[in-house]
């Protein structure tokens, strides 16, 4: 199976129609994990020059209201988008660049969702950010203090 038929298959599944702009947005994030709308929206042009701006955040929000795509949010930064969902795994952002990675959760999946008080919530999801420079910018810090 392409992974054309497998996104297909995938909008099928969430309920939602087969449209260019969603199948081109799920390509997008599938090749560019926590892209922004507006990187989603220059990957998306590349195959669909005529898409608008418009057609790109409509995707967006029905693939995350659906559960298709994840929109994670750093404290100061810019919403992105992730088809990495269905777990609870975590992220590291990078305080210069602000580059994003995944971080399995470091103590199995139960136990990132067991609060110390949970104050009669029902808890399904936990997120952590880890906050540090990534192995570039570190690079270049150190280099800049050298000098």
């Amino acid at each position: 199976m392409t992974t054309a038929e497998q996104i297909e298959r995938t909008l099928r599944a969430a309920g939602l129609r087969v449209t260019r702009p969603r199948v081109a947005v799920l390509t997008a994030l599938t090749a560019h994990p926590h892209a922004d709308a507006g990187a989603v929206l220059a990957v998306v042009r590349e195959d669909l020059p005529d898409v608008s701006h418009q057609a790109v955040y409509d995707s967006l929000h029905a693939l995350t209201a659906a559960g298709v795509v994840r929109c994670i949010q750093p404290s100061g930064a810019t919403a992105r988008y992730e088809t990495r969902i269905g777990d609870n795994h975590h992220h590291v952002v990078c305080r210069e660049c602000g580059d994003i990675a995944d971080v399995d959760c470091a103590v199995g999946e139960a136990a990132c969702l067991t609060a110390s008080d949970d104050h009669g919530f029902t808890i399904d999801e936990a997120e952590v950010t880890y906050w540090g420079l990534c192995p570039r910018c570190a690079a270049a810090r150190s280099t800049r203090a050298t000098t």
